[in-house]
């Protein structure tokens, strides 16, 4: 069966930088995109940044334009989101999810599984 692990969440400062991995196997890793989601608590779910099958597309929440790069290697089965500097607005559990397609926008709807979650926390 699909399975996601998500690692490297954690606390920094605002500026700091952070870096989210999620692990990806059940499936054939390079036939599907990729997304990471978070979710604030009392917020919804939001759509923060997705990739293409083959990494040559990417697409981003505004919010996150210029200081998240989402990135995939399909040997090691891994997408990344690099964060960096993070705001204090950025604090949420991010969870990576698996498309349906090997293109798929920052909409719920467009993804399968979904991982457990890691949390990152931005405070001074």
């Amino acid at each position: 069966q699909v399975q996601l692990v998500e690692s490297g969440g954690g606390s920094v400062q605002p500026g700091g930088s952070l870096r989210v991995s999620c692990t990806a196997s059940g499936y054939i890793f390079s036939d599907k995109c990729m997304g990471w989601f978070r979710q604030a608590p009392g917020k919804e779910r939001e759509g923060v940044a997705s990739i293409s099958a083959n990494g040559a597309y990417v697409d981003y929440v505004d919010s996150v334009k210029g200081r998240f790069t989402i990135s995939r290697d399909n040997a090691k089965n891994t997408v990344v989101l690099q964060m960096d500097p993070l705001k204090p607005e950025d604090s949420a559990m991010y969870y990576c999810a698996v498309g349906k397609n090997s293109w798929c926008y920052l909409d719920d709807s467009e993804y399968d599984y979904w991982g457990q979650g890691t949390q990152v926390t931005v405070s001074a």
